[in-house]
């Protein structure tokens, strides 16, 4: 069937997840993080991920404001900045207004015009999601933020993907399923979805029983992927 609906993972799909760090870094109060900026935001996103597994798989659900905390928590420790509350206060008021990446705006605008669903699917609670969409300014070209909170547990299991159908009403293979996590489009290729993998480092493909469908470096294409 063609594509009828398209949905984006958020975060390191739509919002640039080092954005938060790397503009505390150029900040004079924060000095202290010019040379250390990458490895704060790198073990921030893998502990944040890490996490949310484990909270999966043990049944201890909270939201993903909590998963976020704790996990920068780990970093500042890791790296040596456990010490300093104002940049931790500062790095988590900077995850509220993450960029979105540069292709993102007219990418969205592009499938809307084309009279194409499209909708978040995402770890990120509803007040993270209003606040990253607000602040890059695509509300206009979304007509869904689906939030993990809903069924209580995160991705990827499947009570989340089946957020999709129930919004919309579409069959699985209409949906067009992005993300930058290859785990999670791998996962969403065996829940039925055709998917797309943006791949921004140039990582293997995860060892799952499923790859993503297609495997891309930026988001400029899903529109051709969508038959727009």
């Amino acid at each position: 069937m063609p594509i009828t609906t398209c949905v984006f993972d958020a975060y390191g799909t739509l919002f640039d997840v080092t954005s938060a760090a790397r503009q505390a870094a150029i900040e004079p109060d924060f000095s202290a993080l010019k040379e250390s900026w990458p490895q704060v935001a790198e073990h921030w996103r893998q502990k944040q991920l890490g996490y949310s597994w484990l909270r999966a798989v043990t049944g201890t659900h909270v939201d993903f404001w909590e998963v976020t905390q704790n996990a920068l928590d780990w970093a500042l420790e890791k790296t040596g900045h456990a010490d300093d509350p104002a940049l931790r206060a500062r790095l988590l008021a900077l995850y509220w207004e993450l960029q979105a990446y540069p292709e993102v705006p007219a990418m969205l605008h592009q499938l809307k015009e084309a009279g194409l669903n499209t909708a978040i699917l995402s770890n990120g609670s509803p007040q993270m999601l209003e606040g990253a969409v607000n602040s890059a300014g695509i509300q206009e070209y979304l007509d869904a933020l689906l939030s993990v909170e809903s069924v209580g547990v995160f991705k990827p299991d499947a009570r989340v993907y089946d957020l999709v159908s129930q919004h919309f009403g579409c069959a699985k293979d209409e949906v067009l399923f992005v993300s930058s996590n290859g785990w999670d489009a791998a996962a969403a290729t065996g829940y039925g979805f055709t998917t797309a993998w943006v791949n921004r480092n140039a990582e293997p493909v995860d060892r799952m029983p499923w790859r993503p469908v297609n495997i891309l470096n930026e988001l400029t294409e899903i529109p051709a992927l969508a038959g727009v």
